[in-house]
């Protein structure tokens, strides 16, 4: 028997679960925004008060590692190695990248790319790319998108790109084997298969010393409203 508590706050989506071989046995999801320092503590507290009752202690404690919002990977990272120290049980690492590709790699075939794309404010996008069965075609990168983006691949293959980035990519890049998908958000229920999978190779990280891949510093910005004229 394999538990699994899984936690995703990359990206404005604040998510966790509680799964049982593969069975998701509680699962915990919002879609309206940051507020993920509240909500993550609310849900976890009601997967650990469902864990009491029903006495499935989770065995692993997997978390999205990014990239995506500093803030809410911080959170996110925070929340799973307080679990992991707590609980004393290892804590498992997914690519949030891979997590957005295999919820859709069913809706292809094997000659189109999967590009999950995540929003790096303004016209950058943290963009991966994947073929159908999830082998890395091209590691993460942080890029600009223009009209040109992308074009050697997109010459030679189709091209799904997907994800909060994907969007304000669509009026931009128009070669004809370019795909989009909307509404495809990294969730920790599509996390479970991949973190299943990390648990039975014991592919864990380091809980003291693991760090999200943020990809770029973070930048600290000052609201308008808040400049002394």
């Amino acid at each position: 028997m394999c538990t699994l508590l899984t936690i995703e706050t990359s990206t404005a989506v604040c998510s966790s679960a509680l799964s049982r071989d593969g069975q998701l046995l509680l699962n915990k999801e919002n879609f309206r925004g940051q507020s993920h320092a509240t909500l993550l503590g609310v849900f976890v507290h009601e997967i650990m008060a469902y864990v009491r009752e029903h006495n499935f202690p989770p065995d692993a404690i997997a978390v999205s590692s990014g990239p995506g919002s500093y803030t809410g990977l911080r959170i996110g990272v925070s929340e799973a190695k307080g679990l992991s120290y707590g609980l004393g049980i290892p804590m498992i690492a997914v690519s949030t990248p891979l997590i957005m590709a295999s919820m859709t790699a069913s809706q292809v075939d094997a000659d189109t790319l999967l590009c999950p794309m995540i929003d790096a404010r303004r016209m950058e996008v943290y963009a991966t790319f994947y073929d159908q069965s999830l082998r890395t075609v091209r590691e993460t990168a942080a890029d600009i998108v223009d009209g040109e983006s992308y074009a050697d691949l997109l010459e030679r293959h189709n091209v799904l790109f997907f994800g909060n980035g994907a969007e304000k990519c669509r009026r931009v890049i128009t070669h004809p084997n370019a795909l989009f998908l909307d509404d495809i958000h990294p969730l920790a229920s599509a996390m479970v298969p991949l973190a299943e999978k990390a648990f039975a190779e014991k592919r864990f990280v380091d809980t003291a010393y693991f760090e999200p891949f943020y990809l770029k510093e973070f930048v600290a910005t000052v609201a308008r409203n808040k400049l002394i004229p």
